[in-house]
């Protein structure tokens, strides 16, 4: 098998034989949780274990992060302890690209959900009860079903088509999708789970993305801002008088321990809200009794690949940042909760 400077392709990580190789994401927690390559093992300090010699010497290693730029200079490291490591060239994102093949499967996706055996139980009632319980929707409403490209949010967007199938009054959907500086990849990725789901969406762009890259003090803070103005003034114009966003359980969970640590304060994250800059307009958190892992499990029962967080900052895994460590204060409390 050729390789270069001790890279191996997807195409040969195909051609290898089952149980001649182990391959391991040596991203960190957070970006392995979001999604992996199937059969990829989570070792993001892997150059401790081959210290301590805990690592096969009688298998082909193969690494991988988010680009391939941190899992190659890991592997010269694994070779100095003779170690038969090789770097999947272009990373998880080279993966992600090799899945972005258009076809529908929504009505498999859509089963899952309708199934008691299943997720209909974890999912979809959860996601009723609190549309009732907090009376998020109304007859004539026209909801903006916001869309990040996220796991959340397109699984927001499946059950509330699997609600409007079951309406017992007439409302409105429009699938939003704010574009405020993807790259190319995250964007396609977007895009494509969106036919393979069967989501009609709508995009408009922004450069958020690029307004705050210079920022220094609490970019995440004033990027979420401008996130929420521009998906309010877009869904006001489109003729919606709400806009629903995908935080689930553990997000109201982890944005009280937010305000506790880095705040001093108690704030939680409200069901429904009324905007104070947008007369008539309602914000809804339809999946607020909807739990993570469960959210996780559908994803990986269908085999789905979602974005992450996908902004400059840390659109990337911290494997492959300069300083090692996530910049999100979300990411570091989901870490401690």
């Amino acid at each position: 098998m050729q390789t270069n400077d001790r890279e191996i392709t997807i195409e040969q990580l195909a051609d290898l034989p089952e149980g001649k190789y182990i391959l391991y994401d040596i991203r960190d927690e957070i970006s392995f949780s979001y999604g992996s390559i199937p059969g990829a093992k989570h070792l993001s300090d892997i150059v401790s274990f081959a210290k301590d010699g805990k690592l096969p010497k009688d298998k082909k290693l193969i690494l991988f992060c988010m680009y391939g730029v941190q899992s190659k200079e890991i592997c010269e490291q694994l070779n100095d302890f003779g170690l038969d490591a090789l770097s999947l060239r272009g990373g998880y994102s080279a993966w992600l690209r090799k899945q972005l093949v258009k076809v529908d499967r929504s009505s498999e996706i859509e089963e899952s959900i309708r199934d008691r055996r299943k997720f209909r139980e974890k999912l979809f009632s959860p996601f009723v009860k609190a549309v009732v319980q907090y009376e998020m929707v109304k007859p004539g409403d026209k909801i903006a079903v916001c869309i990040s490209g996220g796991k959340d949010s397109m699984l927001m967007a499946k059950l509330f088509q699997e609600l409007k199938r079951h309406r017992k009054f007439e409302f409105e959907l429009v699938f939003l999708v704010m574009d405020p500086g993807y790259n190319e990849l995250n964007r396609l990725l977007i895009e494509n789970n969106a036919e393979t789901l069967g989501v009609p969406i709508q995009i408009f762009e922004t450069q958020i993305f690029d307004a705050v890259y210079q920022i220094k003090k609490s970019p995440c803070y004033l990027c979420a801002r401008m996130r929420r103005g521009y998906l309010y003034s877009k869904a006001q114009e489109l003729g919606c008088n709400k806009i629903a966003l995908g935080h689930h359980f553990d997000d109201v969970i982890e944005t009280t321990l937010m305000g506790m640590l880095w705040s001093g304060q108690m704030q939680g994250m409200m069901p429904k809200l009324h905007s104070t800059n947008f007369p008539d307009m309602e914000l809804i958190r339809p999946m607020y009794l909807v739990r993570e892992d469960d959210i996780k499990s559908w994803r990986d029962y269908n085999g789905l690949h979602f974005i992450q967080c996908a902004c400059h900052f840390t659109d990337t895994c911290s494997s492959c940042r300069d300083d090692g460590v996530p910049v999100s204060k979300r990411m570091e409390t989901k870490l401690l909760s």
